[in-house]
């Protein structure tokens, strides 16, 4: 496999980013995280090409990924942000509920969110995530700032990791 500057890969999304590096940690053998399709039932399908035309989504779907970094069970999602504010309407009330049941059962949740003005990706855990939507709940702002966002867990490329987050996630299980 050819390694990735990510100068190379400027157009790419978050996401396919995150698969890359997920392939990479996965053939280090330093985590094992799946890709979690939005489950979605066809309508129409295409007959010649046999390609889905026409379909619509079974469920809503909890967070993006899902799997094991060295026996720590986490899941997580990728969010992007054009602007210095990510509104909370970004994040499903589904997932929240799903992330906080997750680390109840001893897992690790959070969100990767690329503020792509700033072209900074951060891992926010899931305490903060929970914090930001509580306060929305009791009233207060419907989102939460750059300015808010723990600077110490951004999230570098690596060789050829280019949204390396592991090292966030040591810093997050360290400060539990």
């Amino acid at each position: 496999m050819s390694t990735w500057k990510s100068r190379g890969l400027r157009g790419s999304t978050l996401e396919d980013m995150i698969n890359h590096t997920n392939a990479v940690y996965r053939e280090k053998k330093l985590a094992l995280i799946q890709k979690i399709p939005t489950p979605i039932t066809p309508i129409t399908i295409d007959k010649e090409s046999r390609h889905i035309t026409l379909a619509y989504f079974d469920q809503k779907s909890t967070v993006d990924y899902i799997g094991a970094v060295q026996g720590i069970p986490v899941c997580f999602d990728a969010k992007e942000c054009a602007v210095r504010t990510f509104p909370l309407q970004n994040i499903h009330e589904h997932q929240v509920r799903f992330m906080r049941e997750f680390e109840a059962q001893g897992g690790v949740a959070f969100i990767l969110l690329h503020f792509t003005g700033a072209d900074e990706i951060y891992y926010i855990p899931f305490g903060d995530i929970y914090r930001f939507w509580q306060r929305m709940e009791e009233g207060g702002r419907k989102s939460f700032t750059y300015e808010e966002v723990d600077k110490s867990l951004k999230v570098r490329s690596h060789q050829d990791m280019l949204v390396h987050y592991l090292v966030a996630l040591k810093t997050d299980l360290e400060r539990r």
